[in-house]
């Protein structure tokens, strides 16, 4: 094969990796988009977003996880309720809202075309975010 057919075909091959990563990152764009404009995800103090796509699943941040339980993601989002008593109605109200946002945000993306199923990923970066704006809000 000649010089020039073998640059031609690295270049279309690279021409073809570039635009499936370009759609990639236009997938996830997108969706985050519909999120945004639904104003139950859109109006609620945590932004639950896509994160990647993988296949035809999509994965979305999320406060919860095996290892943080509702209440301290809650505590997180809403640091006055931190005084509340484990029982009290406000923190029961805030699991129902919370859970009826992240229900909503599932059904958006799951809306899309190409979206089959939702998994939930614990998005650690807001919560290093949180701790460090904690820290230097302490600081001042």
């Amino acid at each position: 094969m000649s010089d020039r057919k073998q640059f031609i075909t690295v270049m279309v091959v690279a021409a073809l990796f570039v635009s499936w990563i370009g759609w990639r990152g236009f997938e996830v764009i997108s969706l985050n988009d519909r999120l945004m404009a639904d104003t139950t995800v859109a109006s609620y103090p945590y932004q639950h977003r896509v994160l990647r796509v993988e296949g035809d699943t999509a994965v979305i941040s999320s406060l919860r996880s095996h290892s943080v339980s509702t209440q301290q993601a809650l505590a997180t989002v809403f640091p006055g309720m931190r005084h509340l008593a484990d029982t009290h109605r406000d923190w029961q109200r805030a699991e129902r809202e919370l859970a009826q946002v992240q229900a909503r945000a599932g059904d958006v993306v799951l809306a899309a075309a190409g979206v089959k199923r939702v998994r939930w990923e614990l998005d650690e970066n807001w919560y290093h975010l949180q701790s460090m704006k904690s820290r230097f809000d302490t600081a001042f």
